[in-house]
């Protein structure tokens, strides 16, 4: 059997389809493998059979690689949308920055806080570099907070 640069295509695009169908964003991965061993033989006809198919499973590894290791860890949302309110409330940090008019105060915990241990905050009492501070609130990205008791 003798496979066609176009036989590799239509495969190709069939497994691309069928991700639609079965959603697991593995199954693309080896329909761009066949889409690139369908152009590498329109480009040299007379690939063998083998050929085509360690190919094809070369191309299939190091895409599906490719996207696990390297661009699915950076497309991870990095945003604090979203965010458990219950999960900082109460929570206890140290100021690193003062708040100064518009700008905002900055605070460390010991721990990170939903991916983070520095968080902008605001005061409604006066605060200094040094000083421990409770969460109270959050407002969108920035947090609420009050000096801790002592």
């Amino acid at each position: 059997m003798d496979l066609q640069y176009w036989h590799w295509l239509v495969f190709g695009m069939v497994l691309i389809i069928a991700e639609l169908f079965i959603p697991s964003f593995t199954i693309f991965w080896f329909g761009l493998g066949a889409l690139a061993v369908g152009g590498l033989l329109w480009v040299v006809p007379a690939m063998g059979l083998t050929v085509q198919i360690l190919l094809w499973a070369l191309f299939s590894a190091l895409l599906t690689a490719f996207w696990f290791l390297v661009m699915k860890p950076r497309m991870t949302d990095k945003t604090r949308a979203g965010m458990s309110r219950e999960a900082l409330l109460g929570e206890t940090g140290q100021v690193i920055r003062e708040p100064d008019g518009e700008r905002r105060g900055l605070v460390r915990f010991s721990k990170p806080l939903l991916g983070s241990d520095e968080w902008s905050f605001i005061c409604d009492e006066p605060v200094r570099v040094g000083d421990r501070v409770q969460i109270r609130d959050v407002s969108g990205n920035t947090l609420i907070v009050a000096p801790k008791n002592k």
